[in-house]
């Protein structure tokens, strides 16, 4: 029964509900072609994490993207 948690950043950057559906879909079928895991009972969480909360390099996201 795999559990798979993606963290990706929210706001502006978040993917929309098709990319997220594709995401679902995309991990759920690599894991039954790769590992035969039913796709049944294969969970795929996708977390939207503000860029305020996420941090690279001692900066948050939202610090990062605006020095770009």
């Amino acid at each position: 029964m795999p559990y798979v948690n993606i963290k990706v950043t929210g706001g502006i950057e978040a993917p929309s509900t098709e990319q997220k559906r594709k995401i679902i879909k995309g991990i759920t079928d690599l894991l039954v072609q790769i590992l035969d895991k039913n796709p049944a009972t294969t969970f795929v969480i996708i977390e939207e994490v503000a860029m305020d909360n996420w941090g690279v390099a001692g900066k948050t996201t939202t610090e990062r993207r605006s020095e770009n």
